[in-house]
């Protein structure tokens, strides 16, 4: 995620128009959304008399650019907002929201003007379907950004030039709370077997931090005559594209079949470890990432939270995962299947959790023994 006092600064190529932000990455908070702020810097002898203009958009992309059919484009804007800039529409004062556009309009001086947006809580947060090795072209992907430009009116043509784009990501952390650690079980019965097989599974908890291992903890009782002869627990991302289709894509992120068998009469009490990562899935098609900024790399796509009451079909891609427990039967008429499907959610821990989980190692560390 984006640093501390840092800066992001990016300047039209004919000079005449230059944002300045101080993050790039806005908090999904459900009920609330960090707002956008920045400050955009003017050259009024590059500007030619014209206006300034920023804008703040949202797209849905599921094809290239150029890729169209019937002259329709493969996107769709979700969102989109215009200001004006300059010449200002109200004193520049008033149009300061926040410490970082105060600070940047002291350094900056006279030439530069506040903008501020606030975003609707109705928006998809930042994702992207990972391409395969040979795709060429953008994928297909939830996008934020920030334009300024110089133009005679807002409805002119808009020359490259004059324009300025930054990308943006619009994210979600972990919340608070431990939350209920799932745990689900079934028992099934089989023909010509007096007696059930039962199976639960259970985690330690209901959410994980992206690159932590998942302990999966097994329980067997097989007093059935059948016998047990194969154990696969996996990580399933469940990606549902409800803009529109509804397609859905599920993709196996991590998995672990040691073999394991369990005879008739018998019972098994096992911890499987998985590790979902995207180091072990980056030649696969279609796994959902987290949106990532330019020259950064990213991670599997975080689990999606949704304010009550939003339709679901205005969200882009949702992500989901859950942990999947696969028993293979033996039988006189072939093998059958016992499987279990326990949720979970996959998130990024707040920042100030991080740095206080820090503080609080360092401390044990330095502690006298």
């Amino acid at each position: 995620m984006s640093p501390k006092n840092v800066v992001f600064k990016k300047t039209s190529k004919d000079k005449s128009v230059g944002v300045y932000m101080g993050k790039r990455d806005f908090v999904d908070h459900v009920d609330f959304v960090d707002p956008v702020d920045g400050v955009i810097m003017v050259d009024h002898e590059a500007l030619q008399g014209r206006k300034v203009f920023v804008t703040l958009s949202c797209t849905f992309r599921y094809g290239r650019d150029d890729m169209d059919v019937m002259g329709m484009a493969f996107r769709r804007e979700l969102y989109l907002s215009t200001r004006q800039v300059y010449p200002p529409l109200q004193d520049r004062e008033k149009g300061v929201h926040t410490r970082t556009q105060a600070k940047l309009l002291r350094k900056l001086g006279d030439d530069a003007y506040p903008f501020f947006f606030e975003f609707p809580d109705n928006l998809p947060c930042s994702v992207a379907l990972q391409p395969a090795p040979n795709d060429v072209g953008k994928q297909c992907a939830v996008e934020f950004e920030i334009k300024a430009f110089s133009a005679e009116s807002q409805d002119a043509k808009i020359r490259k030039r004059s324009t300025v784009k930054l990308m943006l990501r619009k994210v979600q952390y972990a919340p608070e709370g431990e939350g209920v650690a799932p745990s689900v079980e079934t028992t099934r019965d089989f023909v010509m077997s007096e007696k059930p097989l039962h199976v639960k599974a259970s985690l330690d908890k209901e959410i994980y931090y992206h690159g932590e291992t998942i302990k999966v903890h097994v329980s067997i009782t097989n007093n059935s005559n059948k016998t047990i002869k194969n154990i696969i627990v996996s990580v399933d991302q469940v990606s549902n594209v409800v803009l529109y289709s509804n397609d859905s894509y599920v993709k196996c992120v991590a998995i672990e079949e040691p073999g394991d068998s369990v005879s008739p009469g018998a019972t098994l009490q096992k911890v499987y470890k998985l590790l979902p990562v995207l180091a072990n899935n980056r030649e696969r098609r279609g796994i959902a990432l987290d949106g990532k900024l330019k020259h950064e790399d990213t991670n599997l796509a975080s689990s999606s939270i949704i304010k009550e009451g939003v339709l679901k079909e205005v969200l882009g891609i949702m992500v989901s995962y859950r942990i999947m427990v696969k028993l293979i039967v033996g039988g006189m008429m072939g093998s059958s299947e016992v499987g279990l499907e326990v949720p979970f959610k996959l998130m990024h821990p707040k920042p100030d959790a991080v740095r206080w989980r820090r503080r609080c190692s360092s401390r044990s560390l330095s502690a006298p023994t």
